[in-house]
């Protein structure tokens, strides 16, 4: 089911999987959409459900005038006020998996657990991908061509406008959240309280081993690391895999 809410006048989407399970809230990364998070979904179930946010500029929400750190955090306490779901635990990706510590540490009281998904607690990212981005294609194949073999992890957000296929978030729009996004986050990380699950793409570019370990050995026993055979989108290169260690998880943590 998708539903939608205001934020400062802003409409955010949001796409709740149902069903009877307790709720877990997750966040995406860049170049994505609440979408990306239906496989996940749909192994976690009945015993979770997943209701995954729209972040500002992404999907089926609307597009912002600002993609700063506080902006994101602010939007997802507003997510977490709207569904009325009490203390939940929380799983964000990249960019997500920055809100979702951010939210975890800021609004203690309110995330009973927390997964991070291949992020640091400092964040460099080079957005040089995103720039060559192709603003424009003339149908989905020819989109799907010039992406090559990162078709597959952007394919969620491909939207059909009136001359041809582009993304459901602006390029511009990405490069200023990606530039805002990078810096040291280590105050936010360690203020986090609850149990936390990192989870780490072994063939990552984003999240280096040894700062993983660091970020573990940080939250003194707070928390765990789990690396699996990945790239840096561990929930789809190893959709089972990821699936299994959330639940493991979140059903020793909460």
């Amino acid at each position: 089911m998708r539903g939608f809410f205001m934020v400062g006048g802003r409409r955010l989407s949001y796409l709740d999987f149902g069903g009877p399970g307790t709720p877990l809230l997750a966040l995406h990364g860049h170049y994505n959409e609440a979408l990306a998070f239906a496989p996940l979904a749909e192994t976690l179930a009945p015993q979770w459900r997943v209701i995954a946010l729209d972040q500002r500029g992404h999907g089926e929400s609307d597009r912002a005038e600002s993609y700063d750190r506080d902006d994101y955090v602010v939007d997802v306490a507003a997510f977490h006020r709207h569904l009325g779901v009490g203390p939940v635990a929380v799983l964000g990706h990249s960019l997500g998996g920055v809100n979702a510590y951010q939210y975890a540490g800021r609004y203690a009281d309110w995330v009973t657990a927390l997964i991070v998904e291949d992020i640091g607690a400092v964040v460099d990212s080079d957005w040089s991908f995103t720039t060559s981005l192709p603003r424009h294609a003339p149908s989905r194949q020819a989109l799907v061509s010039a992406l090559g073999a990162t078709a597959p992890y952007l394919e969620c957000s491909f939207r059909r406008s009136g001359d041809g296929w582009g993304f459901s978030f602006d390029i511009d729009d990405t490069v200023a959240s990606q530039k805002a996004l990078n810096g040291d986050h280590w105050t936010d990380w360690v203020s986090v309280t609850c149990p936390t699950l990192l989870i780490r793409g072994t063939r990552s570019d984003e999240l280096a081993a040894d700062h993983a370990r660091e970020m573990i050995l940080r939250r003194a026993g707070k928390a765990r690391l789990a690396e699996l055979p990945a790239g840096h989108v561990v929930h789809q290169d190893v959709q089972a895999q990821f699936a299994n260690a959330v639940s493991a998880f979140l059903s020793g943590s909460c």
